[in-house]
């Protein structure tokens, strides 16, 4: 059986994201990604970062095991497999990372869980260490026209999720010690937040 789920989303900027998170995470070590879904992003950009080892997380057993099947199609020898990882938790699988990665979670799920992608990222990265985000943001209040029919969709299935203003969560991340140090816009209104652990 073909456990591999598809999200036609996750191939949109994943080549521009690629070019950041080559500038961005360190030459070696593990990348700790949180909120794995589907797991083509693993299976993407774990081949193409040479050097460093993917770590791919979700808290769904279905997305893990996408996860791993992706990893094993494309033999992407550097991915591990998935663990289960709930961003809520104060109980991560991964005491330490080199750097945490994490695509398209905050706006589809409470801000709770995003509060605590913050915490867990500042306790498992090392100085210096860089937390990279990606996904839909507001800007100073602004919602981009091509978000606001996703963001109203995000609030119809769950009214604790949507599109986050993205200073409030660089003024969460300053609080428990991560550094806000670059913002990338990428196309489809995305915007790579980039913040390193002080």
């Amino acid at each position: 059986m073909d456990h591999r789920r598809y999200a036609e989303a996750t191939d949109d900027n994943r080549d521009d994201l690629l070019a950041v998170l080559q500038r961005v995470l360190p030459a070696t070590g593990l990348v700790l990604e949180v909120a794995s879904g589907t797991g083509q992003h693993a299976a993407f950009f774990g081949p193409r970062l040479p050097g460093r080892v993917w770590q791919p997380t979700d808290p769904d057993p279905g997305a893990r095991a996408s996860v791993d099947a992706w990893a094993a199609h494309e033999q992407a020898t550097t991915v591990r497999p998935a663990l289960t990882l709930d961003a809520t938790s104060d109980a991560w699988p991964v005491a330490k990372a080199d750097a945490v990665v994490c695509v398209n979670m905050i706006h589809i799920a409470p801000w709770e869980a995003g509060l605590g992608l913050l915490r867990g990222a500042a306790r498992v990265l090392p100085p210096g260490g860089p937390l990279v985000l990606y996904g839909p943001y507001r800007l100073d209040g602004a919602l981009a026209e091509s978000n606001r029919d996703f963001d109203a969709w995000l609030r119809s299935r769950d009214p604790r999720w949507g599109v986050r203003e993205v200073a409030d969560v660089e003024t969460a991340a300053k609080a428990v010690g991560l550094a806000p140090v670059e913002r990338v816009a990428l196309p489809w209104d995305n915007l790579v937040v980039v913040l390193r652990r002080t």
